[in-house]
Protein backbone atom coordinates (compact mmCIF):
# COMPACT_ATOMS: atom_id res chain seq x y z
CA UNK A 1 0.00 0.00 0.00
CA UNK A 2 1.68 3.19 -1.15
CA UNK A 3 1.47 6.36 0.92
CA UNK A 4 0.22 9.66 -0.42
CA UNK A 5 2.47 12.71 -0.31
CA UNK A 6 1.69 15.20 2.42
CA UNK A 7 0.11 18.51 1.38
CA UNK A 8 2.64 21.39 1.48
CA UNK A 9 0.50 23.34 3.94
CA UNK A 10 0.64 20.49 6.41
CA UNK A 11 4.41 20.18 6.14
CA UNK A 12 4.59 23.84 7.13
CA UNK A 13 2.59 23.11 10.25
CA UNK A 14 -0.65 24.54 8.91
CA UNK A 15 -3.90 23.11 7.62
CA UNK A 16 -3.98 21.26 4.27
CA UNK A 17 -7.31 22.93 3.52
CA UNK A 18 -8.22 26.56 2.92
CA UNK A 19 -10.14 28.40 5.65
CA UNK A 20 -13.69 27.14 5.94
CA UNK A 21 -16.87 28.56 7.38
CA UNK A 22 -18.60 27.20 10.44
CA UNK A 23 -21.19 25.17 8.45
CA UNK A 24 -18.45 23.43 6.49
CA UNK A 25 -16.42 22.73 9.64
CA UNK A 26 -19.49 21.25 11.34
CA UNK A 27 -20.23 19.12 8.29
CA UNK A 28 -16.70 17.76 8.15
CA UNK A 29 -16.16 17.25 11.87
CA UNK A 30 -19.65 16.61 13.28
CA UNK A 31 -18.73 13.18 14.73
CA UNK A 32 -16.28 15.02 17.02
CA UNK A 33 -19.02 17.11 18.62
CA UNK A 34 -19.96 14.36 21.13
CA UNK A 35 -16.26 13.95 21.93
CA UNK A 36 -15.90 17.66 22.63
CA UNK A 37 -19.09 17.57 24.70
CA UNK A 38 -17.81 14.60 26.72
CA UNK A 39 -14.88 16.73 27.85
CA UNK A 40 -16.41 20.20 28.10
CA UNK A 41 -19.61 19.18 29.90
CA UNK A 42 -17.50 18.47 32.96
CA UNK A 43 -17.61 22.19 33.68
CA UNK A 44 -21.25 21.63 34.71
CA UNK A 45 -21.27 21.50 38.54
CA UNK A 46 -22.96 18.77 40.52
CA UNK A 47 -26.19 19.64 42.34
CA UNK A 48 -25.58 21.33 45.68
CA UNK A 49 -25.00 18.83 48.42
CA UNK A 50 -24.27 15.94 46.06
CA UNK A 51 -21.07 14.49 47.43
CA UNK A 52 -20.36 12.16 44.57
CA UNK A 53 -21.65 11.27 41.16
CA UNK A 54 -20.86 7.59 41.60
CA UNK A 55 -23.63 5.48 40.15
CA UNK A 56 -25.21 8.46 38.38
CA UNK A 57 -25.25 9.27 34.69
CA UNK A 58 -23.72 12.72 34.28
CA UNK A 59 -24.06 14.95 31.20
CA UNK A 60 -20.52 13.96 30.20
CA UNK A 61 -21.46 10.27 30.43
CA UNK A 62 -24.49 10.90 28.21
CA UNK A 63 -22.25 12.65 25.67
CA UNK A 64 -19.84 9.70 25.68
CA UNK A 65 -22.72 7.33 24.91
CA UNK A 66 -23.72 9.63 22.05
CA UNK A 67 -20.10 9.43 20.85
CA UNK A 68 -20.33 5.63 20.76
CA UNK A 69 -23.67 5.83 18.95
CA UNK A 70 -22.20 8.18 16.32
CA UNK A 71 -19.32 5.77 15.84
CA UNK A 72 -21.78 2.91 15.34
CA UNK A 73 -23.70 4.95 12.75
CA UNK A 74 -20.53 5.83 10.90
CA UNK A 75 -19.42 2.20 11.02
CA UNK A 76 -22.71 1.06 9.48
CA UNK A 77 -22.20 3.63 6.73
CA UNK A 78 -18.67 2.35 6.16
CA UNK A 79 -17.07 5.66 7.12
CA UNK A 80 -14.66 4.55 9.83
CA UNK A 81 -11.34 2.82 9.54
CA UNK A 82 -11.04 -0.92 9.87
CA UNK A 83 -9.18 -2.12 12.92
CA UNK A 84 -6.26 -4.45 12.37
CA UNK A 85 -6.24 -7.70 14.37
CA UNK A 86 -3.80 -6.13 16.87
CA UNK A 87 -5.97 -3.05 17.33
CA UNK A 88 -9.12 -5.13 17.75
CA UNK A 89 -7.36 -7.36 20.28
CA UNK A 90 -6.03 -4.52 22.41
CA UNK A 91 -9.30 -2.58 22.43
CA UNK A 92 -11.58 -5.59 22.87
CA UNK A 93 -9.51 -7.70 25.26
CA UNK A 94 -10.74 -5.97 28.45
CA UNK A 95 -14.29 -7.13 27.68
CA UNK A 96 -13.19 -10.73 28.27
CA UNK A 97 -11.96 -10.05 31.80
CA UNK A 98 -15.04 -7.95 32.55
CA UNK A 99 -17.38 -10.70 31.39
CA UNK A 100 -15.54 -13.33 33.43
CA UNK A 101 -15.62 -11.19 36.58
CA UNK A 102 -19.34 -10.54 36.11
CA UNK A 103 -20.57 -14.10 35.52
CA UNK A 104 -18.40 -15.53 38.32
CA UNK A 105 -19.38 -12.87 40.88
CA UNK A 106 -21.34 -13.95 43.93
CA UNK A 107 -24.16 -11.66 42.77
CA UNK A 108 -23.97 -11.17 38.98
CA UNK A 109 -26.87 -8.70 39.02
CA UNK A 110 -25.03 -6.47 41.50
CA UNK A 111 -21.92 -6.71 39.31
CA UNK A 112 -23.79 -5.74 36.12
CA UNK A 113 -23.57 -1.92 36.68
CA UNK A 114 -19.82 -2.30 37.11
CA UNK A 115 -19.63 -4.28 33.87
CA UNK A 116 -21.45 -1.50 32.00
CA UNK A 117 -19.24 1.22 33.51
CA UNK A 118 -15.98 -0.57 32.76
CA UNK A 119 -17.17 -1.42 29.26
CA UNK A 120 -17.96 2.25 28.66
CA UNK A 121 -14.63 3.57 29.96
CA UNK A 122 -12.17 0.92 28.78
CA UNK A 123 -13.72 -0.51 25.60
CA UNK A 124 -16.44 1.56 23.95
CA UNK A 125 -15.17 5.13 24.36
CA UNK A 126 -11.51 4.34 23.46
CA UNK A 127 -12.64 2.28 20.46
CA UNK A 128 -14.93 5.06 19.22
CA UNK A 129 -12.11 7.61 19.41
CA UNK A 130 -9.67 5.41 17.51
CA UNK A 131 -12.23 4.86 14.77
CA UNK A 132 -13.55 8.43 14.49
CA UNK A 133 -10.52 10.70 14.96
CA UNK A 134 -8.97 10.90 11.50
CA UNK A 135 -5.96 13.19 11.63
CA UNK A 136 -3.72 15.40 13.74
CA UNK A 137 -6.05 18.38 13.42
CA UNK A 138 -8.92 16.44 14.97
CA UNK A 139 -6.59 15.14 17.69
CA UNK A 140 -5.64 18.73 18.49
CA UNK A 141 -9.30 19.73 18.64
CA UNK A 142 -9.92 17.04 21.24
CA UNK A 143 -6.75 17.96 23.14
CA UNK A 144 -7.73 21.63 23.06
CA UNK A 145 -11.01 20.79 24.79
CA UNK A 146 -8.99 19.32 27.68
CA UNK A 147 -6.97 22.53 28.00
CA UNK A 148 -10.13 24.67 27.99
CA UNK A 149 -11.71 22.45 30.65
CA UNK A 150 -8.54 22.60 32.76
CA UNK A 151 -8.35 26.40 32.56
CA UNK A 152 -11.99 26.80 33.60
CA UNK A 153 -11.77 24.33 36.46
CA UNK A 154 -8.40 25.72 37.51
CA UNK A 155 -9.74 29.27 37.60
CA UNK A 156 -12.63 28.15 39.81
CA UNK A 157 -10.15 26.37 42.07
CA UNK A 158 -7.89 29.41 42.44
CA UNK A 159 -10.91 31.56 43.36
CA UNK A 160 -11.92 28.95 45.94
CA UNK A 161 -8.49 29.12 47.55
CA UNK A 162 -8.36 32.91 47.51
CA UNK A 163 -11.87 33.36 48.93
CA UNK A 164 -11.84 30.40 51.34
CA UNK A 165 -14.77 28.76 49.57
CA UNK A 166 -13.05 25.51 48.65
CA UNK A 167 -13.12 22.10 50.27
CA UNK A 168 -12.05 21.73 53.88
CA UNK A 169 -8.33 21.14 54.36
CA UNK A 170 -6.64 21.29 57.78
CA UNK A 171 -9.60 23.17 59.21
CA UNK A 172 -9.81 25.78 56.44
CA UNK A 173 -12.01 25.82 53.32
CA UNK A 174 -9.11 26.42 50.94
CA UNK A 175 -8.64 23.22 48.96
CA UNK A 176 -9.18 23.85 45.24
CA UNK A 177 -11.71 21.33 43.90
CA UNK A 178 -13.34 23.28 41.05
CA UNK A 179 -16.95 22.39 40.36
CA UNK A 180 -16.47 18.77 41.45
CA UNK A 181 -17.08 19.46 45.12
CA UNK A 182 -15.44 17.98 48.22
CA UNK A 183 -16.81 14.51 47.48
CA UNK A 184 -14.45 14.26 44.49
CA UNK A 185 -11.33 16.12 45.59
CA UNK A 186 -9.30 14.47 42.84
CA UNK A 187 -11.61 15.65 40.05
CA UNK A 188 -10.17 19.12 39.52
CA UNK A 189 -6.61 17.96 40.08
CA UNK A 190 -7.11 15.30 37.41
CA UNK A 191 -8.51 17.56 34.69
CA UNK A 192 -5.99 20.32 35.47
CA UNK A 193 -3.15 17.79 35.19
CA UNK A 194 -4.51 16.55 31.85
CA UNK A 195 -4.58 20.10 30.51
CA UNK A 196 -1.12 20.84 31.87
CA UNK A 197 0.43 17.78 30.21
CA UNK A 198 -1.25 18.55 26.87
CA UNK A 199 -0.28 22.22 26.96
CA UNK A 200 3.31 21.31 27.84
CA UNK A 201 3.45 18.81 24.96
CA UNK A 202 2.18 21.42 22.49
CA UNK A 203 4.66 23.99 23.79
CA UNK A 204 7.66 21.64 23.65
CA UNK A 205 7.09 19.58 20.49
CA UNK A 206 9.42 20.66 17.65
CA UNK A 207 6.68 20.55 15.02
CA UNK A 208 4.01 22.54 16.83
CA UNK A 209 2.70 25.49 14.78
CA UNK A 210 3.96 28.80 16.15
CA UNK A 211 0.44 30.11 16.62
CA UNK A 212 -0.13 27.32 19.16
CA UNK A 213 3.24 27.25 20.92
CA UNK A 214 2.95 30.54 22.83
CA UNK A 215 -0.61 30.08 24.16
CA UNK A 216 0.24 26.50 25.08
CA UNK A 217 3.27 27.58 27.13
CA UNK A 218 1.26 30.27 28.95
CA UNK A 219 -1.54 27.80 29.66
CA UNK A 220 0.89 25.22 31.04
CA UNK A 221 2.45 27.72 33.44
CA UNK A 222 -0.96 29.02 34.52
CA UNK A 223 -2.23 25.52 35.29
CA UNK A 224 0.62 24.89 37.72
CA UNK A 225 -1.12 27.16 40.25
CA UNK A 226 -4.43 25.27 40.62
CA UNK A 227 -2.58 21.97 40.55
CA UNK A 228 -0.53 23.09 43.54
CA UNK A 229 -3.64 24.37 45.33
CA UNK A 230 -5.39 21.02 44.89
CA UNK A 231 -3.02 19.61 47.57
CA UNK A 232 -3.22 16.27 45.74
CA UNK A 233 -0.01 14.33 46.27
CA UNK A 234 -0.90 11.65 43.74
CA UNK A 235 -1.62 14.23 41.02
CA UNK A 236 1.68 16.00 41.75
CA UNK A 237 3.67 12.78 41.42
CA UNK A 238 1.87 11.68 38.24
CA UNK A 239 2.26 15.12 36.64
CA UNK A 240 5.96 15.26 37.45
CA UNK A 241 6.48 11.85 35.87
CA UNK A 242 4.45 12.68 32.76
CA UNK A 243 6.20 16.02 32.25
CA UNK A 244 9.59 14.37 32.62
CA UNK A 245 8.72 11.92 29.84
CA UNK A 246 7.34 14.68 27.61
CA UNK A 247 10.45 16.83 28.09
CA UNK A 248 12.82 13.94 27.37
CA UNK A 249 10.90 13.05 24.21
CA UNK A 250 11.04 16.70 23.11
CA UNK A 251 14.82 16.88 23.56
CA UNK A 252 17.33 17.50 26.33
CA UNK A 253 17.83 21.20 25.55
CA UNK A 254 14.11 21.88 25.59
CA UNK A 255 13.84 19.91 28.80
CA UNK A 256 16.50 22.02 30.52
CA UNK A 257 14.88 25.28 29.39
CA UNK A 258 11.50 24.08 30.59
CA UNK A 259 12.84 23.01 33.96
CA UNK A 260 14.44 26.43 34.39
CA UNK A 261 11.15 28.17 33.56
CA UNK A 262 9.20 25.95 35.94
CA UNK A 263 11.74 26.53 38.72
CA UNK A 264 11.52 30.29 38.22
CA UNK A 265 7.71 30.14 38.23
CA UNK A 266 7.79 28.08 41.41
CA UNK A 267 10.04 30.59 43.16
CA UNK A 268 7.77 33.48 42.17
CA UNK A 269 4.50 31.74 43.06
CA UNK A 270 5.55 30.10 46.30
CA UNK A 271 8.38 32.31 47.49
CA UNK A 272 7.18 35.67 46.19
CA UNK A 273 3.42 35.44 46.55
CA UNK A 274 3.30 32.69 49.17
CA UNK A 275 0.81 30.58 47.21
CA UNK A 276 0.13 27.72 49.59
CA UNK A 277 3.77 27.70 50.64
CA UNK A 278 3.46 26.40 54.20
CA UNK A 279 0.73 23.85 53.53
CA UNK A 280 2.35 22.75 50.29
CA UNK A 281 5.62 22.15 52.13
CA UNK A 282 3.81 20.03 54.70
CA UNK A 283 2.05 18.09 51.94
CA UNK A 284 5.32 17.46 50.11
CA UNK A 285 6.99 16.34 53.33
CA UNK A 286 4.15 13.90 53.99
CA UNK A 287 5.04 12.04 50.76
CA UNK A 288 8.32 10.93 52.37
CA UNK A 289 6.63 10.03 55.68
CA UNK A 290 4.34 7.28 54.38
CA UNK A 291 6.22 4.66 56.38
CA UNK A 292 7.70 6.56 59.32
CA UNK A 293 4.79 8.79 60.36
CA UNK A 294 1.82 8.22 58.04
CA UNK A 295 -1.38 10.21 58.43
CA UNK A 296 -4.75 8.48 58.68
CA UNK A 297 -5.40 8.72 54.93
CA UNK A 298 -2.16 6.86 54.22
CA UNK A 299 -2.96 4.27 56.90
CA UNK A 300 -6.39 3.70 55.37
CA UNK A 301 -4.87 3.33 51.92
CA UNK A 302 -2.31 0.75 53.04
CA UNK A 303 -5.03 -1.15 54.90
CA UNK A 304 -7.26 -1.25 51.83
CA UNK A 305 -4.34 -2.31 49.65
CA UNK A 306 -3.77 -5.24 51.98
CA UNK A 307 -7.48 -6.06 51.87
CA UNK A 308 -7.48 -6.02 48.06
CA UNK A 309 -4.47 -8.36 47.99
CA UNK A 310 -6.21 -10.70 50.42
CA UNK A 311 -9.32 -10.80 48.20
CA UNK A 312 -7.20 -11.70 45.19
CA UNK A 313 -5.44 -14.48 47.10
CA UNK A 314 -8.84 -15.88 47.95
CA UNK A 315 -10.01 -15.86 44.31
CA UNK A 316 -6.91 -15.39 42.13
CA UNK A 317 -8.36 -16.12 38.68
CA UNK A 318 -11.50 -13.97 38.38
CA UNK A 319 -11.56 -12.02 41.67
CA UNK A 320 -14.55 -11.35 43.91
CA UNK A 321 -16.56 -9.79 41.09
CA UNK A 322 -17.16 -6.27 39.83
CA UNK A 323 -18.40 -3.90 42.54
CA UNK A 324 -17.45 -6.58 45.05
CA UNK A 325 -14.71 -4.72 46.95
CA UNK A 326 -17.05 -2.85 49.37
CA UNK A 327 -18.90 -6.03 50.33
CA UNK A 328 -15.68 -7.95 51.04
CA UNK A 329 -13.64 -5.07 52.49
CA UNK A 330 -14.38 -5.51 56.20
CA UNK A 331 -13.76 -9.25 56.09
CA UNK A 332 -10.22 -8.67 54.79
CA UNK A 333 -9.26 -5.46 56.63
CA UNK A 334 -7.45 -4.87 59.90
CA UNK A 335 -8.76 -2.74 62.75
CA UNK A 336 -6.59 0.16 61.56
CA UNK A 337 -9.10 1.05 58.84
CA UNK A 338 -11.25 4.08 59.66
CA UNK A 339 -14.96 4.24 58.89
CA UNK A 340 -14.51 6.82 56.14
CA UNK A 341 -13.07 10.18 55.20
CA UNK A 342 -14.36 13.58 56.27
CA UNK A 343 -15.62 15.91 53.54
CA UNK A 344 -16.96 19.44 53.85
CA UNK A 345 -16.80 22.87 52.30
CA UNK A 346 -17.37 24.10 48.72
CA UNK A 347 -21.08 24.43 49.37
CA UNK A 348 -21.48 21.09 51.14
CA UNK A 349 -22.11 20.38 54.80
CA UNK A 350 -19.95 17.95 56.77
CA UNK A 351 -20.28 14.41 55.45
CA UNK A 352 -18.55 11.17 56.32
CA UNK A 353 -17.76 9.51 53.00
CA UNK A 354 -17.30 5.71 53.09
CA UNK A 355 -14.17 4.08 51.72
CA UNK A 356 -15.45 1.90 48.86
CA UNK A 357 -12.25 1.25 46.89
CA UNK A 358 -8.55 0.61 47.60
CA UNK A 359 -7.44 3.83 45.81
CA UNK A 360 -5.16 1.81 43.55
CA UNK A 361 -6.56 0.86 40.16
CA UNK A 362 -4.31 -2.14 39.70
CA UNK A 363 -5.26 -3.61 43.09
CA UNK A 364 -8.93 -2.81 42.49
CA UNK A 365 -8.85 -4.74 39.21
CA UNK A 366 -6.84 -7.54 40.78
CA UNK A 367 -9.27 -7.94 43.69
CA UNK A 368 -12.46 -7.70 41.63
CA UNK A 369 -11.36 -9.23 38.30
CA UNK A 370 -8.39 -11.37 39.26
CA UNK A 371 -5.43 -12.16 37.03
CA UNK A 372 -7.68 -12.48 33.99
CA UNK A 373 -8.95 -8.93 34.28
CA UNK A 374 -5.59 -7.40 35.27
CA UNK A 375 -3.83 -9.08 32.35
CA UNK A 376 -6.49 -7.88 29.91
CA UNK A 377 -6.50 -4.28 31.13
CA UNK A 378 -2.95 -3.59 32.32
CA UNK A 379 -1.47 -5.76 29.58
CA UNK A 380 -3.19 -3.70 26.92
CA UNK A 381 -2.12 -0.43 28.55
CA UNK A 382 1.49 -1.63 28.61
CA UNK A 383 1.41 -2.49 24.92
CA UNK A 384 -0.05 0.92 24.08
CA UNK A 385 2.62 2.67 26.15
CA UNK A 386 5.49 0.76 24.56
CA UNK A 387 4.11 1.24 21.04
CA UNK A 388 3.49 4.93 21.67
CA UNK A 389 7.00 5.48 23.03
CA UNK A 390 8.56 3.64 20.10
CA UNK A 391 6.68 5.76 17.61
CA UNK A 392 7.53 8.98 19.45
CA UNK A 393 11.21 8.07 19.75
CA UNK A 394 11.61 7.04 16.13
CA UNK A 395 9.60 9.55 14.14
CA UNK A 396 10.07 9.59 10.39
CA UNK A 397 10.61 13.03 8.81
CA UNK A 398 7.01 13.18 7.57
CA UNK A 399 5.64 12.77 11.12
CA UNK A 400 7.43 15.86 12.48
CA UNK A 401 4.36 18.10 11.99
CA UNK A 402 2.34 15.80 14.28
CA UNK A 403 5.03 15.25 16.90
CA UNK A 404 2.98 17.26 19.39
CA UNK A 405 0.21 14.65 19.16
CA UNK A 406 2.67 11.91 20.07
CA UNK A 407 4.07 13.81 23.04
CA UNK A 408 0.58 14.60 24.32
CA UNK A 409 -0.68 11.04 23.86
CA UNK A 410 2.31 9.42 25.57
CA UNK A 411 2.36 12.03 28.35
CA UNK A 412 -1.34 11.52 29.09
CA UNK A 413 -0.97 7.74 29.20
CA UNK A 414 2.08 7.97 31.49
CA UNK A 415 0.12 10.30 33.78
CA UNK A 416 -2.85 7.96 33.90
CA UNK A 417 -0.84 4.81 34.55
CA UNK A 418 1.16 6.56 37.28
CA UNK A 419 -1.95 8.02 38.90
CA UNK A 420 -3.50 4.54 38.96
CA UNK A 421 -0.91 3.70 41.63
CA UNK A 422 -2.66 6.13 44.01
CA UNK A 423 -6.21 6.31 42.65
CA UNK A 424 -8.87 4.36 40.78
CA UNK A 425 -11.91 5.21 38.71
CA UNK A 426 -14.84 6.98 40.34
CA UNK A 427 -16.60 10.32 40.12
CA UNK A 428 -17.62 12.48 37.17
CA UNK A 429 -14.12 12.70 35.67
CA UNK A 430 -13.99 8.92 35.19
CA UNK A 431 -15.28 9.21 31.62
CA UNK A 432 -12.15 11.19 30.71
CA UNK A 433 -10.08 8.09 31.45
CA UNK A 434 -11.69 6.46 28.43
CA UNK A 435 -10.92 9.50 26.28
CA UNK A 436 -7.28 9.47 27.42
CA UNK A 437 -6.87 5.79 26.57
CA UNK A 438 -8.55 6.37 23.21
CA UNK A 439 -6.19 9.22 22.29
CA UNK A 440 -3.19 7.17 23.40
CA UNK A 441 -4.37 4.22 21.31
CA UNK A 442 -4.95 6.52 18.32
CA UNK A 443 -1.27 7.44 18.40
CA UNK A 444 0.17 4.07 19.41
CA UNK A 445 -1.76 2.05 16.84
CA UNK A 446 -0.61 4.28 14.04
CA UNK A 447 -3.95 5.79 13.03
CA UNK A 448 -2.29 9.20 13.02
CA UNK A 449 0.27 8.64 10.32
CA UNK A 450 2.20 11.71 9.29
CA UNK A 451 0.04 14.73 8.76
CA UNK A 452 -3.52 13.94 7.88
CA UNK A 453 -3.01 10.38 6.70
CA UNK A 454 -4.31 7.16 8.07
CA UNK A 455 -2.31 4.15 9.05
CA UNK A 456 -2.16 3.00 5.50
CA UNK A 457 -0.65 6.30 4.42
CA UNK A 458 -3.76 7.59 2.64
CA UNK A 459 -5.06 11.10 3.17
CA UNK A 460 -7.93 11.00 5.63
CA UNK A 461 -8.20 14.70 6.30
CA UNK A 462 -10.72 15.19 3.51
CA UNK A 463 -14.44 14.75 4.09
CA UNK A 464 -15.54 11.30 5.14
CA UNK A 465 -16.18 9.10 2.13
CA UNK A 466 -17.67 5.63 1.74
CA UNK A 467 -15.49 2.61 2.46
CA UNK A 468 -14.96 1.52 -1.20
CA UNK A 469 -13.24 4.84 -1.91
CA UNK A 470 -10.87 4.28 1.03
CA UNK A 471 -9.90 0.70 0.41
CA UNK A 472 -7.03 -0.49 2.48
CA UNK A 473 -7.22 2.25 5.13
CA UNK A 474 -6.68 0.38 8.39
CA UNK A 475 -5.49 1.03 11.87
CA UNK A 476 -2.12 -0.66 12.25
Amino acid sequence: MSGAALPPGLLAGGSPHPPQGLPELLRRHWPLLPLAATVLLLVVPLPAGDATASGKVTPADAASLLLVFCCAVQALRGEVRRLSPLGALLLGMPAVGLAAATVTAGDPYAALPGFVRYLQVFVLVPGAIVLLVRDAREFRLAAGCFVVLALVQGAVGVVQYATHTGASYQGEDIRAVGTFGPGDVMGMATVVAYGLVIAAALALAPGTPRRLRGPAAVSALALVVPLVLSFSRGAWIATAGALAVVMLLAGVRRALRTLSALAAAGVVLVGGFGVGSEMMAERLTSITQVSSAPDQSVTDRYTMWAAATSMWQERPAAGVGLKGFPAHRDGHSSLGLSSGSDTAGAGQAYLRQPLLSPHNMYLLVLSEQGLIGLTALAGGWTVLLVAGLRRALRPDPASRPVRDCGLAAVGLLVWQLTDFLYADIGGPSTVLTGVIIGLAAWWALGSAAAGGTGAGGRDTSAARVPAPAREGAAVA
